[in-house]
């Protein structure tokens, strides 16, 4: 059973998740379809792409699912990880990805709609990243995901509380572009990607682009790259990690 639903119409491409049961979490299967559809909408010449979930239910989408997740003693997010591929995909897609959201965003998922180009949601809406709540060790460019569109005060509260935001003060600090009321949302985003549709598709993936290469131009050095690496893996190879996991399964309080 698919596991998204895509429609492709006037150059604009749509990518819908319809997993429900699972909350539409970010499973392998999930991303592995959703990366085959950005794939056909590149070489179908997309000039934009809606990322949406096919139900107006209370969570968009879950996040990453914890059941994949290694137990402990191995690092929870390498470069391989299937999360990684899909961020890495809609940063790199050479048109604009237009996150649609209706309900709560969790962990992984928030990470998704940082790498999105832009965010239209409704009042319906909170945005959580949380981590935290596993004991799992973020990596860096999940870190500069976040910091590259908001405030460090604000990453810090996310990442520290793993709280979520609310629709209004996500558009204020910079998450949302645009709040709408949930009966306007669909029609205000494709709006949105009908005029992006209808711009220079040469110049725009010239500007995203240059504007991905910028925001990554960070310069450090290998000791430095060394360091964040060891403060991840003293966190994946101790004890909140593994209570954190397991927590989770047995839809328990960590106990940290």
């Amino acid at each position: 059973m698919a596991l998204i639903q895509t429609a492709y119409a006037d150059h604009i491409g749509v990518i819908a998740f319809d997993n429900y049961a699972k909350r539409n979490a970010l499973s392998r299967d999930l991303i592995a379809e959703t990366l085959a559809a950005f794939d056909r909408f590149k070489a179908d010449g997309a000039r934009a792409v809606i990322l949406r979930s096919a139900a107006n239910e209370k969570v968009w989408s879950a996040g990453h699912s914890v059941d994949e997740l290694p137990k402990a003693d191995v690092d929870p997010l390498p470069y391989d990880d299937p999360l990684e591929q899909l961020l890495r995909a809609v940063k790199k897609f050479p048109a604009p990805v237009i996150a649609m959201v209706h309900g709560s965003v969790w962990g992984g998922a928030c990470d998704l709609i940082m790498a999105c180009d832009i965010v239209i949601a409704d009042e319906t809406s909170a945005f959580a990243i949380t981590p935290a709540k596993l004991g799992l060790p973020y990596n860096s460019v999940g870190f500069l995901d976040f910091m590259s569109r908001l405030p460090l005060s604000v990453v810090k509260e996310m990442f520290f509380t793993a709280d979520p935001i609310g629709a209004e003060r996500a558009e204020r600090v910079g998450i949302v572009n645009r709040l709408t009321p949930a009966a306007e949302l669909e029609a205000s985003v494709m709006a949105m990607a009908k005029t992006i549709a209808s711009r220079s598709p040469a110049a725009i993936a010239g500007f995203k682009e240059a504007m991905r290469v910028l925001s990554e131009a960070i310069a450090t050095n290998p000791e430095t790259c060394e360091y964040l690496q060891g403060l991840r893996r003293s966190i994946y190879f101790g004890p909140d990690y593994r209570e954190g996991v397991r927590a989770f399964l047995e839809k328990r309080p960590a106990k940290f």
